[in-house]
Formats: structure tokens, sequence, C-alpha cells
């Protein structure tokens, strides 16, 4: 009898022990992540990722997230966890697409292309550390390119490293430096307070900002200690725009900046983007009046500087950037008038044709923009050895359809905007050019066929 007893204890014993093993497998399963089965089922109704032209970005094949492009707008796409979207448009779109519904994005996969390569080429070549590009559509904000170098693989996600996986065009912050400079003579044309051909004392030094005030400088040299407003943009003066601001009060320079969109978040439906910042009202003074008047003591990102300069690409109206197809269209207002936005795009024309034609320009196309070399911000003041390079413009310049922005962050050689930035912007613009078929601005000149 004391057998069977011991017999059927140690039964039930060996049973509950199996019990509570199956509770504890069946606890792991839901702690460290579903059954095959259940992955593969969860995953086979997720929503696919797709370009405007209907490329596809990211899907699902046989119960696996994959991204049939590779590292095409890598950063943008971001990846996936187990079930569920970890970074990037993964993440941002995850409760529609784990509903199985598809996000169709602005990006033109071969303008993607072609930014991504010539960033890539641009950067590599002046043994920078990373860069951006971001494409806008002039007249709908629409992104059609967002570029980041170093490349990222979603497809092979787990051995990037979170620097790799940045997406730069939307995250980083730098000061914009120069560029800033064709957005507020835009500001002081439409006030008024200066015309293009107004002069100014322009020696290579000026102090300013009173008692507690700071010499200014500019790094270009120019014989004539006098320049017109010009003049001013096309040497990239600091000391001309110390003057043309003097007559701009610190609350109207600093709503016309607010209303390019610095300082602000970029209205941009669910995707994660960051602001840059402009200080508060209350601190500024003469010297930080002027100093924001060349891009110094305010910062940006790549997606902002772009949609500031498209404000003077579709005559003077800022339209928020967009990203997905089919979401309500962003925030939309007048910064400057219509003949202010024209005057200045002739002046950011003279800009590139007059001095920086080959690293900026296009044989027969008018291109304007203006070039950006920023020193690098560090807790003991601004780098003597840490650049951005930086570019903004669009074309054509009479009637734009497009917006480039272009920022290259560390390069060791030949770090001037109008070095670096500058010839990757053209670059950009020449294969999109090609791509559209898009006739010359000018013809080309006639050949004599008389001459022997």
């Amino acid at each position: 009898m004391e057998i069977k007893i011991r017999n059927r204890a140690r039964i039930i014993q060996v049973i509950a022990l199996l019990a509570f093993m199956s509770l504890v497998w069946a606890y792991a399963q839901l702690e460290w992540g579903l059954p095959q089965n259940v992955k593969r089922a969860v995953l086979q109704s997720r929503g696919s990722i797709l370009s405007a032209s209907g490329t596809m970005l990211a899907r699902t094949v046989d119960g696996k997230r994959v991204y049939p492009q590779g590292k095409l707008a890598g950063q943008l796409l971001g990846m996936m966890g187990t079930t569920d979207g970890l970074e990037g448009l993964e993440a941002a779109y995850n409760t529609p697409l784990s509903a199985g519904q598809d996000v169709t994005l602005t990006i033109d996969p071969a303008i993607q292309a072609s930014a991504e390569e010539l960033l890539a080429k641009g950067v590599q070549a002046h043994q920078g550390q990373y860069g951006s590009v971001v494409v806008m559509e002039v007249r709908t904000g629409k992104v059609l390119a967002a570029a980041s170098y170093p490349a990222f693989d979603p497809n092979v996600w787990r051995s990037s490293t979170p620097e790799a996986r940045r997406n730069r065009p939307f995250l980083d912050r730098f000061e914009p430096g120069s560029t800033i400079k064709g957005l507020v003579v835009a500001a002081a044309l439409n006030d008024g307070v200066t015309t293009p051909s107004t002069v100014y004392d322009t020696p290579m030094r000026r102090y300013v900002g009173g008692r507690w005030g700071h010499t200014i400088g500019d790094s270009v040299y120019h014989a004539n200690k006098k320049l017109n407003t010009q003049g001013i943009l096309r040497y990239s003066s600091n000391v001309g725009m110390s003057h043309i601001v003097e007559k701009l009060p610190n609350q109207r320079l600093y709503d016309y900046l607010s209303a390019y969109g610095f300082g602000q978040d970029v209205d941009l439906p669910t995707t994660i983007t960051a602001s840059g910042t402009l200080q508060p009202l209350r601190k500024w003074d003469d010297l930080v009046r002027a100093t924001n008047a060349f891009g110094q003591g305010m910062s940006a990102t790549p997606l902002q500087l772009a949609a500031a300069y498209n404000t003077l690409a579709n005559d003077g109206r800022y339209v928020s950037p967009r990203l997905v197809a089919g979401e309500p269209v962003g925030q939309s207002r007048d910064v400057i008038r219509v003949d202010a936005a024209r005057t200045i795009r002739v002046l950011l024309k003279n800009v590139i044709k007059d001095g920086i034609p080959n690293a900026a320009g296009i044989k027969g196309y008018d291109l304007a923009g203006k070039t950006g070399t920023a020193q690098v911000a560090t807790n003991g003041g601004y780098s003597s050895t840490l650049f951005d390079s930086v570019f903004a413009g669009f074309f054509p310049a009479e009637a734009p359809k497009v917006t480039i922005a272009v920022m290259v962050h560390g390069a060791k050689t030949a770090y001037h905007g109008s070095m670096l930035a500058a010839p990757i912007y053209r670059d950009v613009a020449a294969s999109i050019i090609s791509q559209w078929a898009s006739l010359p601005s000018e013809p080309p000149a006639a050949q004599d066929v008389t001459a022997p």
C-alpha cells in the first residue's frame, strides 16, 4: 500500500513539474517574443512602405521584414524589431502599418539615389564625418529626397551603430552660417530698409554692440571698402550684414526668422524631427541681432533650412514639408511679398553667376543660392578646426521648381561651403535636370560654320 502511495505521489510531482514548466515556457514566450508562427502571422499582415512612384521600400516576405532597395533611404525608413518598428518610419507609423495599411512617401527614388551617391562622394573626398541633403518640391513642400551619410542598410541593422541609423536631415542641428544672409536680406528688402544697390561701409573689421560688444570680421577679402547689398551677398560680408540689420528692430528680425521656421517645430505629422533654436528675444541686443544676421548663435536642421529657402523660391510663402502622401497639408504662411522674393532670387542667382559659377553653377541653367561655412560651437567657444560646410538654393532661379539644402560636418580638407557643399548642390541639381530632361534657360552659343 505504501509503495502505491509513494508511486502516486511521484507521478503527481512529475505532473506538477511539467505544468509549472509549461507555464514558465508560456511566460517566456510572452516576455521574450512570440512563437515563430505567431510572429510570421503578425508580420505577414504588416503594411508596406512605398515611394511616390510605387517603388517598394519595405515589405514583408515569408514572415520577414525586408527592404528591397537596400541602403536607399535607410535612415528614413528605420527598422523592425520582433513585431514592431524600432526607429524611423517603421516606428513612427507602427500603428497603421501593424493594421495592414500601406504608407506611401513623397520620396522620388531616382533623386534619393542620386542625392545619396553624390553626398557620399563629396564627404569622402573631403574626409568629412557625416552629412545630409534635403530636396523639396517648391510649390507643394514635398520632400523628394532626404539623404544621409554614412549609409545604413536596414536589412542588417543589428550590426549597425545608433550613429549610422540617425536620420540626419531631420535630426541634426547646426549653425547655418552665411546661408542665413539670403533670408535676412530678403526680409530687409521686404521692409524697404535696403535695396540691391544700397551701398555700405564694409571694412574687414567692425566693432558692434556698444560697451559689451564684440569685433566682427569678414573672411573673404574685397579690395573696395564699400559694398552694395548685392556685393555683401557675393562676398558674404558679415560687416555688411551688421549694417543692413541696424534698421531692422530686434523684434522684427526675430519674427522673420520665426516665420521662416527657425526655432519652431516642423509641422510634419507623426515623423520625428528636431527643432533648431533661436535665442529668446529678451537676450537680444545689437550684437545678437548682428550675429543672427549671419547665422551664428542660432541653429537649424537641414530640413528647416530647406523649408526656409523654399519660402524664397515659392514667391515668399512658407509651406510645411510633406513626406507621406494623403496626410493633411501642414501650415503655410506669407513671409515676404512676391516682389521681394523675386528680387532676392535675382541676387542669389548673381551670387553663383558672378561669384562661384564653377562650384555651384551649371552652364546654360540659372541656379541660385548661398554658401555657408560655420565654425562648430564647443563648450569653450567656437572651434578653429571643426566646421560645417553648408549650401542652400533652388532652381531654375526665375521660376523655381526644386529647393536643395546641403550640410557636411567635419571635413578635413577644403571645408568651405563654396568648395564642398556648393559642388554637391550643383551635382544634385544636375542629376535632377538630367532626369527631368529640363531644357536650358540660355540657348547654346551659335557656332561659326564658315570658319576654316
